[in-house]
């Protein structure tokens, strides 16, 4: 089984060495894992940069070796509807297997703290959330799948931490995932909402959903920032993964791999 979606001490809030998470990916039954630290920018305050050092990651990644398991080099960037030259920048950095893009800020203001929370219902948060992301994805091509779609579910900051049900954001979730058809990008099956909220990011709806759009790439990644998150769920999400596709995917050189299940 794969997780394709973790952060380490390079990234900002990682929590653990990349050394005892790949052990960990081991000790849990995991083939492949990806790494995908973080590359995120403030859009109101450019002077604070989420962003890790390249030559601390290149030293960290390009020596860790652990027999029985393959591992991926990708970073998680945080998308705004206008930082496409940024992300070819990042991107320029040095060869990847897989880049995850995602959305975490919305009004200016992170989903996940609760300033952005201010005067506003948990609907409408998560719905102002799905809209920046439609902003995104329009606007950038340079990712290969998108993440944790509806992330302000589990946002600590929300008051009313639930699943947000895809017939409540039907209309601006086709349109996302219309998008993500178009281009030829796959969606992400994040575990951490589990515990978070009480259900996967996005929920299993949204994936038949893409599928019935004709969405053909499925990933799955349990978003672990500790050792002991790692693959959690992530075989559970392959099974439901597999009832929907009859795969799931990891990538290579950034491209995508089918692993029929």
């Amino acid at each position: 089984m794969f997780d394709f979606h973790m952060h380490s001490q390079v990234s900002f809030d990682g929590r653990d060495t990349a050394f005892n998470m790949a052990n960990a990916a081991v000790s849990k039954g995991l083939k492949e894992i990806c790494f995908t630290d973080h590359m995120d920018y403030d859009p109101l305050h450019p002077e604070y940069r989420y962003v890790f050092d390249i030559d601390t990651y290149n030293n960290v990644y390009d020596k860790l070796r652990v027999p029985g398991l393959s591992i991926r080099y990708g970073f998680e960037f945080g998308m705004l509807p206008d930082n496409q030259t940024q992300f070819q920048k990042d991107l320029s950095r040095r060869e990847w297997d897989f880049v995850l893009g995602s959305a975490h800020f919305a009004d200016g203001q992170d989903v996940y703290h609760a300033p952005y929370w201010v005067d506003k219902t948990p609907y409408q948060g998560v719905l102002k959330s799905l809209e920046e992301t439609l902003a995104c994805v329009r606007n950038h091509d340079a990712f290969d799948v998108l993440a944790h779609l509806n992330f302000a579910s589990k946002a600590a900051g929300n008051p009313c931490r639930q699943p947000a049900f895809y017939k409540d954001y039907r209309e601006v979730v086709d349109e996302i995932l219309r998008i993500l058809v178009d281009k030829g990008k796959g969606l992400e099956f994040n575990t951490s909402g589990v515990d978070a909220c009480g259900d996967y990011l996005p929920g299993a709806e949204y994936l038949r959903r893409f599928r019935e759009l004709g969405g053909e790439i499925v990933t799955v990644g349990s978003d672990a920032h500790h050792a002991n998150r790692v693959g959690q769920y992530c075989w559970e999400a392959c099974s439901l993964a597999a009832e929907i596709f009859g795969y799931v995917c990891t990538y290579e050189g950034r491209k995508p791999v089918f692993h029929t299940l």
